[in-house]
Parts: structure tokens; sequence; C-alpha cells
């Protein structure tokens, strides 16, 4: 079966954990969409990507196995104040894995997706944001549906872990040979 993976992305998005998150994905066979806010995004180091799709022509009802967010403060931002990525969020967090790394959990939390006893990790400087929860100071925190990491720093163990989560061990220990990571 074929997994379907979204990337929203915007202005200020963090490009290494975004590039390593896809890299990681696509060498494991899945299908991602990057979606942007823009037709063009600038991310936090100058890097530019463009998107495949904009987030506001992405269907109501898209259907997905997992929505990856990417941090980037300004990039946090900017994807908070989506309220189509907010609705396309809250349509598939029943029934995909959401996963958010470094600033991104606050994405979760500005939408209201973020349950008083999730366990949940973010990058350190925002672990203030999280006193409500039961914050984890791990490289990468799985509480039910929702997968959470640290930074650009933790971006490939993360990966690792959504690829693992989507097929299993072996797939994520075959990539982890292929680019010859070790570990967090």
């Amino acid at each position: 079966m074929n997994k379907s993976i979204l990337v929203p992305i915007a202005d200020g998005t963090e490009e290494m954990e975004v590039v390593t998150i896809v890299d990681i994905l696509r060498r494991a066979g899945v299908f991602v969409t990057f979606a942007g806010l823009s037709t063009k995004v600038v991310c936090s180091r100058g890097v530019e990507i463009i998107p495949d799709i904009l987030i506001d022509d992405l269907s109501d009802d898209a259907e997905f196995d997992m929505i990856v967010l990417p941090g980037g403060m300004k990039g946090v931002k900017n994807l908070s104040e989506s309220k189509k990525l907010e609705a396309l969020i809250k349509h598939n967090i029943n029934k995909a894995v959401i996963a958010a790394i470094c600033a991104a959990p606050l994405i979760l939390k500005a939408f209201g997706l973020l349950d008083s006893d999730i366990q949940i990790t973010s990058h350190p400087s925002i672990k203030d944001e999280f006193a409500a929860y039961d914050y984890q100071d791990s490289n990468v925190v799985i509480s039910r549906n929702i997968v959470t990491s640290r930074g650009a720093g933790t971006a490939a163990g993360f990966s690792l872990t959504l690829v693992e989560l989507l097929f299993d061990k072996s797939i994520s220990e075959r990539i982890a040979r292929d680019i010859v990571f070790t570990g967090n």
C-alpha cells in the first residue's frame, strides 16, 4: 500500500529539517507532498523550495497517512495562522500520524490538538510553552498518534522513527545503514 505524507512549509521553515524528513521518507518509498503557503517558500537560511501545491488548493477532505510539520520559528508562526492547515490536520487527527519537530509542536498547541496528558518534546528554547503537558527531554517522543522531536540535530532519527511507524523496523534500519546513521 502506497503511503501518502503531507509536509506543509512556509517562509521561515527550517530547511535542514524539511529536507532531511522528505529525503528519508522518500527513501522509504512514500509519496510526499510539499504544500506551501506560497508558490515559493524561502526557508530560515535562505534556501528556496517550490511546493508541489498550495495548502489552500488542497481538498478540505484530503486524507494522509501522516502529516509532518517541520520547525523554524517564523515558519511555525506562519503555518499556525493557516485556517486551511488547521482544518486539514483536524480532519486527519484520528486516522493519521501527526508529527512535529523543533518549534512545530506549537502548531498543534495553537490548533488545540494536545490533550493535557500527552507526552511531548520540542526545541529546548520553547520547553516552557509546554508546561501544561507531560514534557520529555528525549530526542523523539511518541504519544498515541503524535510524534515530536527536538530540532535539526534530531531530524534524521525523527525521520527514521516515522519510517518505522509507517512500515517496520527493518526498512528504517536499512535506510539508517544506507545513510550511515549511527544514532542520535
